[in-house]
């Protein structure tokens, strides 16, 4: 009976909970938390999708609708009606990024008002070179007040897909065409 009672007072004292090693991962914890906060920082860019609703709609004459279409072989800037601004082939087997920011910069110079163009890619054109021509299409380096800093071309960005080179074969036409001369 003795041991019942002894037991039994056992149980009802009051547990203590040592929330010292608690408080010290707290401690360390929130100051590691806030200066990982500063050096996290995410870029978002706002991009706005072509609608079903432009292709079919009314033709403004005075707006210049600005393109550029980056192919396997070459990047056409294009003025959205059929006229072309200007090519740019493959220099060494790559996209020649360069001379794509220097003809933005002077169709800024033309036209600074201008916010928004479009970039209509291929179907298999890699991420990279959509991110490269975006990037070359937003903005550029300049020197101001003995800083580099970006200057802004045309933030406004609609992405599609580009329309078949004239005179280019499409993709599958070129594979029934080798098909059928191999049987």
């Amino acid at each position: 009976m003795d041991r019942v009672r002894r037991r039994r007072q056992k149980h009802d004292e009051a547990a203590e909970l040592n929330i010292t090693p608690f408080m010290n991962l707290m401690i360390v914890l929130v100051p590691v938390l806030l200066l990982s906060m500063v050096f996290t920082h995410t870029t978002v860019i706002d991009l706005n999708f072509p609608m079903s609703d432009a292709a079919s709609g009314e033709f403004d004459p005075e707006s210049v609708h600005l393109e550029v279409a980056v192919y396997a072989d070459q990047m056409v800037i294009a003025d959205g009606r059929g006229g072309v601004i200007k090519r740019l082939p493959l220099v060494d087997g790559v996209h020649d990024f360069e001379e794509l920011s220097l003809v933005m910069q002077e169709l800024k110079r033309r036209m600074p008002e201008k916010e928004d163009i479009a970039v209509l890619l291929e179907e298999q054109t890699n991420y990279q070179t959509l991110v490269s021509v975006m990037d070359k299409v937003r903005s550029y380096p300049a020197l101001q007040a003995l800083e580099v800093v970006q200057a802004e071309l045309f933030p406004v960005i609609s992405l599609g897909d580009s329309p078949p080179l004239a005179g280019s074969k499409s993709v599958a036409q070129s594979g029934l065409a080798t098909e059928g001369g191999q049987s």
